[in-house]
């Protein structure tokens, strides 16, 4: 078989309807598509069969993480080029159905199953979780955390650097003097500001990952913390953090179920990167049990990712790559429904910032980071499992940079019944 890269690039235009926009270069040597773009490298002829059995981006997901496909180049630039064929497109195959009506389309389809070899379908890689619903019950949430978190203690420090701190920096300044650590750490103190934490006082860190947010604020703020996870592998980290730095008697970590809190009322509580878990169906639960736990005129402070509103929000489907690869059962929401819910739930919300670009620069630096220790990463954890990384914070860090989904810290206060917040008339002052 000669040239399947030209085969492959003509096929994939009469088939997509537009031509690539990346180099190709196919398993036997051949090059096809614009010389200076990154090239997408198709190692076998397995990878066709993985787009054709699971067309769209699942597919391709597939290929990937199993080694089938590569990117020679910058990803990010590859990546952004093909925005409009894999985050744009029908995920489900449904676009490639219509567009297989066509004689001529359906003529190179039947090329491709040639080029492909064998119709048989390979197995999907083993990093993949499969499930059948997304039920949010603790024995599914738990199962999910555990596929996430629990790879590793040592390939997230790799990942994340020193501050094992597992969501959206932030930065005064985008210069080059500021490290991810002192964002991470002016995060963290970020939203210590924001819940009015003073000594004494008792915070809940809803889960609370490696145990930083409840460190920080224990230690800077002299409050007592306790924080919840679901991930043994965290908690076990944590609590000797905890020990090492002789918070003991301050910080208390549980491996527990948010809905089994019961020891309450707290006067403040921090969520960070953990309601992106909790589910549509259960997110009105979700702010009910937060309020209650919080005490009048107690603060939450709600840091979360949001999506784009939909001009049909039925049709929100869980994006393929990450649910099966990356957050099982996770789902977004736009801001105005979480702003919504929680007023819902008795919640008087007092301020909401967003974040995006600070999330986009977050990734680019754990990005580096993986980058820079891909061999320790992959012996840590599997090639495959590395792959998935690299492609879904890359992918990430474009979405937030091309405001695809965002990131929000709410503020929001279980009001009491005099009406007095407790916050001065302007929370933020804002530079012109």
């Amino acid at each position: 078989m000669t040239d399947a890269a030209s085969r492959l690039s003509s096929l994939a235009e009469q088939v997509l309807g537009v031509p690539l926009p990346v180099r190709l270069r196919a398993w036997d040597g051949s090059q096809a598509g614009p010389p200076s773009a990154p090239t997408l490298v198709v190692r076998n002829r397995r990878a066709l069969r993985r787009i054709l059995f699971k067309p769209g981006e699942l597919g391709l997901a597939r290929a990937w993480v199993a080694g089938d496909l590569d990117v020679e180049g910058d990803l990010y630039t590859a990546l952004d080029l093909m925005a409009g064929l894999i985050w744009e497109r029908d995920d489900d195959g449904r676009t490639l159905l219509q567009a297989l009506r066509d004689p001529a389309v359906r003529a190179a389809g039947r090329e491709l199953l040639k080029l492909a070899g064998p119709p048989i379908p390979p197995a999907p890689p083993r990093e993949e979780m499969r499930r059948h619903r997304h039920l949010h019950t603790r024995h599914s949430d738990r199962r999910a955390i555990s596929h996430h978190y629990d790879v590793g203690n040592d390939f997230y420090e790799l990942v994340l650097g020193p501050s094992m701190v597992y969501s959206c920096a932030y930065w005064e300044s985008f210069g080059k003097d500021a490290t991810l650590e002192d964002a991470q750490r002016d995060k963290l103190e970020l939203v210590c500001r924001k819940l009015g934490l003073k000594e004494g006082q008792r915070l809940l860190d809803v889960g609370c990952g490696w145990g930083s947010m409840a460190l920080h604020a224990a230690r800077e703020h002299g409050v007592s913390v306790v924080g919840v996870t679901l991930s043994q592998e965290q908690a076990g980290y944590a609590r000797k953090r905890i020990a090492d730095e002789g918070l003991t008697d301050r910080v208390e970590i549980r491996v527990q179920d948010y809905r089994d809190v019961g020891d309450g009322p707290f006067d403040a509580i921090s969520s960070i990167g953990m309601a992106e878990h909790v589910g549509a169906e259960r997110y009105l639960e979700y702010a009910r049990q937060l309020y209650g736990l919080l005490k009048p005129g107690g603060r939450l402070l709600n840091h979360q990712i949001a999506r784009r509103p939909q001009s049909d929000e039925s049709a929100y489907s869980v994006d393929q790559f990450i649910d099966a690869y990356v957050f099982p059962d996770g789902e977004l929401a736009p801001v105005g429904t979480t702003v919504t819910q929680l007023e819902r739930a008795g919640f008087e919300v007092r301020d909401v910032e967003a974040l995006r670009e600070h999330y986009a620069h977050t990734l680019r630096e754990w990005v580096a980071n993986l980058e820079a220790g891909w061999d320790g990463a992959v012996r840590l954890t599997s090639p495959g499992r590395a792959r998935v990384w690299r492609l879904y914070m890359a992918a990430s860090a474009l979405a937030f940079e091309r405001n695809r989904i965002g990131i929000n810290q709410v503020l929001a206060i279980r009001t009491p019944p005099s009406g007095a917040p407790g916050l001065p008339p302007r929370t933020r002052v804002w530079q012109g």
